[in-house]
């Protein structure tokens, strides 16, 4: 049975609460599709490859953590933006997107969602409490060595991480925030903690992870929210006797 997209999307500002977000983008209903929802596409970015994937499963509304829109990107609907825009409006797939409140709920964000993958255990948010802040510290319930701990990522996640050793110890206790949260890294020391987890890297990274020695693990960017959109799209489809398909469209980033 078909719900009203109004109802769907205000369940799903509710629950991640994102009235209490300054971010980069608008969060919740983007582009207005059909007035009601029973086939949801999810994934990680509304890029063309997405939409079209979508348009073949006949999608009344597309589900993505990043959408568009974004603070000081161009605000003319040209090029690339109107052919995907295009898409969606004559489809009449709505575009529902939430970015840093999908990353910091506590149970469907994508950092609760990658802890499930690499199989830690959640103690606290990353300076904040948990449910407002974006990153999060726990620990590995057995520790192990950076290189084990590496091989433990690119299982979980299908690729290999980039390794910045800190000093040779176990890695117990582990702060992570996913995608391009790199410059998190002094936030994890200031937690105590022997690792930290996110997507991307720059260079300045590298120095801060050796001189502080603090081992660092770039996972992808992509790789690291694969699960958020997908894990809001189940709940939705499981609440709602809604149909869900997560797509995800490989980035090597």
């Amino acid at each position: 049975m078909a719900l009203p997209l109004r109802e769907l999307v205000n369940y799903c500002d509710g629950l991640l609460n994102t009235h209490l977000f300054k971010d980069y983008c608008p969060n919740g209903l983007q582009v207005e599709g059909k007035p009601e929802v029973q086939r949801i596409v999810s994934g990680v970015t509304a890029c063309q490859a997405l939409l079209d994937q979508a348009v073949e499963l006949e999608a009344d509304l597309v589900l993505v953590h990043h959408g568009y829109f974004w603070k000081g990107e161009d605000q003319t609907v040209t090029g690339i933006k109107k052919r995907r825009v295009n898409t969606l409006l004559q489809h009449e797939m709505s575009l529902l997107a939430y970015h840093l409140p999908l990353d910091a709920h506590p149970e469907v964000g994508n950092n609760a969602q990658l802890a499930r993958q690499l199989g830690l255990v959640v103690e606290s948010g990353l300076d904040g409490e948990l449910g407002r802040a974006i990153g999060m510290v726990g620990y590995l319930p057995e520790s192990m060595s950076g290189a084990e701990f590496s091989q433990k990522i690119a299982s979980a996640l299908g690729r290999e991480p980039l390794h910045i050793a800190g000093i040779d110890r176990e890695i117990k206790r582990v702060a992570w925030c996913t995608g391009g949260a790199q410059s998190y890294i002094e936030k994890a020391f200031a937690a105590g903690v022997d690792a930290y987890i996110s997507g991307e890297i720059s260079e300045p990274t590298v120095h801060f992870s050796r001189e502080a020695g603090i081992d660092y693990f770039a996972a992808g960017h992509h790789a690291t929210e694969r699960y958020g959109a997908k894990a809001l799209g189940e709940l939705l489809a499981e609440k709602f006797n809604l149909e869900h398909t997560f797509v995800d469209i490989d980035n090597p980033v």
